[in-house]
């Protein structure tokens, strides 16, 4: 995880928009001196605030500040965030919220499992299915959307939407964000599909200073979150989806065909084409699906093997940032590069 020679860094990410108030007590909050850290340097993404947010985050005393000309959304922003960082030379990366949702005293217990090697990826529990401050309706909501998510990657998940998380650099080096909605899901998805280690560890939170601004209303939020783990599991089990779904359809487009053929062998055929003309439209279709699965899973390997070849990229890439830090500042997303005249910010404390 540390590079030869280096100092263990750990940057602490802070994506935001509008977070003006709240802001000054999450930097405050980031614990600067860390058993097994030998540097701690915060980052804030700010998303295209009007309250003057990146302003107050450098008298606050983060590190670096990176400003989207315009709103990203928080899923680019995330991935805008790990890419600076890992530009920074990082070895550990901490996602939290600029809404004082997490509190940051915890950030020592999130990150041990990966100072221990026990994990690549650290996600904070919230203990979302009893958190008081969370309606029943919610509490259930939780509970079921972390069964799902573990189900769909493999993993033990207790809290799969909390945005407090560790990565090491080598998972990070890795993480790919397609949707524009959120990453908290998709990446846990992408994680169990790479065969990462992932950990959960209890974590503190503070009282709520606002509702989310993630989604309009729970429906919305729902209806996102739906959408993005079902996108995310197409991408990389594409055969298992459509295969599965193709057998399905055959096995029960032969149903109609056994009647036809029961009845035809007891000379009673003709009054029952009917099944026959069903189940050999439910058995095309399920053909037609199976092909689907088959062409599908060659554009998945594909895309592993683009995927393995940009985080190859990214290695080179940062090492020579790395090398060249202190002439270097932040620079855009190389996924999401920011036409001309959208310009990073860096400032040092």
């Amino acid at each position: 995880m540390q590079r030869r020679g280096a100092e263990l860094k750990l940057i602490v990410q802070i994506p935001c928009h509008n977070e003006a108030a709240t802001l000054s007590a999450v930097v405050a909050g980031i614990p600067r001196t860390i058993a097994g850290v030998d540097r701690v340097e915060v980052l804030v993404i700010d998303d295209g605030s009007t309250d003057g947010t990146a302003e107050i985050a450098r008298a606050a005393g983060a590190d670096h500040v990176v400003q989207n000309v315009g709103r990203l959304g928080l899923a680019r922003s995330f991935r805008r965030g790990l890419d600076t960082a890992l530009r920074l030379g990082a070895d550990i990366i901490v996602n939290t919220d600029g809404d004082h949702q997490y509190d940051g005293a915890s950030i020592p217990a999130l990150i041990r499992p990966i100072l221990d090697r026990s994990a690549d990826v650290v996600v904070g529990d919230r203990n979302p299915g009893d958190a008081a401050a969370f309606s029943p309706m919610k509490r259930r909501l939780q509970r079921m959307g972390s069964a799902v998510v573990s189900t769909l990657s493999g993993l033990k998940i207790g809290d799969a939407v909390s945005g407090f998380r560790a990565y090491s650099r080598e998972a990070a080096m890795g993480t790919i964000v397609h949707s524009p909605f959120s990453y908290t899901t998709e990446t846990l998805v992408q994680a169990g599909h790479r065969g990462l280690v992932v950990a959960s560890v209890p974590i503190r939170t503070n009282a709520v200073t606002r509702p989310s601004r993630l989604a309009r209303s729970m429906t919305v939020f729902l209806r996102k979150q739906a959408i993005t783990i079902l996108r995310s599991y197409l991408l990389y089990r594409p055969l298992r989806v459509f295969g599965t779904l193709g057998l399905v359809v055959s096995a029960i487009g032969a149903i109609p065909i056994a009647r036809f053929l029961f009845f035809w062998a007891t000379g009673d055929g003709d009054g029952h084409v009917q099944s026959l003309v069903l189940g050999s439209t439910l058995i095309m279709l399920g053909y037609g699906t199976l092909l689907i699965a088959l062409l599908s899973d060659t554009v998945a390997t594909n895309r592993r093997l683009l995927e393995a070849t940009l985080e190859r990229i990214r290695h080179v890439e940062y090492a020579l940032s790395a090398r060249d830090a202190p002439a270097a500042t932040p620079s855009a997303d190389a996924g999401d590069a920011p036409p001309a005249g959208r310009a990073d910010a860096s400032h040092a404390a």
